[in-house]
């Protein structure tokens, strides 16, 4: 019998419109767990989130995080793979978005926790994210009230760049990104809204697909079934054996994929995954 590993994004996939794993998936997924099936998420969220969400999902293997930045494994709350942006690289961005007045959050990891500073004043969309996230035990925040934090020196633990912003200023920092650096960018809208994108800079090799790829070489996976429906869940879907989209995907993930399934809300990743792994298991 191949080993498939299973492996979803979770906003807008796996997760329902309350942005949560309802009692319906998490039972389909505990089940196909038991029987034996492999699996684990991909998602942009940082463990500071992902380890409340999937609390109920039986699952014990390392999830990719941040995008595909790092691995990490919430049985012993190590990361592992991680891709850091070489210093250079990171000070070009911190250089590029004080010129043009961006905001952002900058993410660094040391020993095993991820320590958060800012470039500019907060946005409000920022200041919210901040509040709900200021409390967690798997992030330090070092971000005074006007926003302008004093940088680590050397910047050379830096995994991420993540802004929140205006729908012109982001494409606009995301371009000049593009430009000038070596690095892996993303700018897509995400759940502020259409008005409101993100605008994200990873090293060069840090991608979905590099941590699912890891993730199933380390079990020994011999097929990758990954579902999305976003634009950063692109990298995976083309490099998964079977590219699953739920219906409210982005048509550009519809586009991308060899199977589209029902909605988010209609718990179709669990289904899809214990229906599949019921049939990989009769017919071998």
């Amino acid at each position: 019998m191949q080993k498939t590993l299973y492996i979803s994004d979770l906003d807008g996939t796996l997760l329902d419109s309350d942005s949560l794993i309802s009692r319906a998936s998490a039972d389909m997924l505990n089940r196909a767990i038991a029987a034996g099936a492999s699996f684990s998420i991909a998602t942009a969220r940082t463990p500071a989130t992902v380890a409340s969400l999937l609390s109920e999902v039986d699952t014990d293997l390392p999830m990719v995080v941040m995008t595909g930045a790092t691995l990490w494994n919430r049985k012993d709350g190590k990361y592992t793979h991680t891709c850091f942006i070489p210093e250079k690289e990171a000070e070009k961005a911190v250089d590029i978005y004080r010129r043009l007045g961006f905001s952002s959050f900058v993410y660094t990891l040391r020993d095993n926790m991820l320590h958060i500073y800012h470039i500019g004043e907060l946005s409000p969309q920022e200041k919210t994210f901040m509040d709900e996230r200021d409390d967690s035990p798997f992030k330090t925040f070092h971000i005074p009230a006007d926003g302008e934090s004093a940088l680590p020196s050397p910047l050379d633990r830096v995994v991420l760049f993540y802004g929140v912003r205006p729908d012109a200023e982001a494409y606009r920092a995301h371009e000049a990104v593009k430009e000038s650096m070596v690095c892996s960018p993303l700018c897509y809208h995400d759940i502020y809204g259409p008005e409101i994108a993100v605008a994200e800079v990873f090293a060069a090799e840090s991608t979905k697909a590099r941590g699912v790829r890891t993730l199933a070489d380390s079990i020994g996976a011999t097929r990758i079934v990954a579902f999305g429906d976003n634009i950063n869940d692109l990298p995976m879907l083309r490099a998964a054996d079977v590219a699953v989209a739920v219906e409210n995907a982005v048509d550009e993930v519809k586009a991308a994929a060899d199977i589209v399934i029902g909605p988010n809300t209609a718990d179709s990743v669990a289904k899809f995954i214990l229906d599949d792994f019921t049939s990989q298991t009769i017919h071998d």
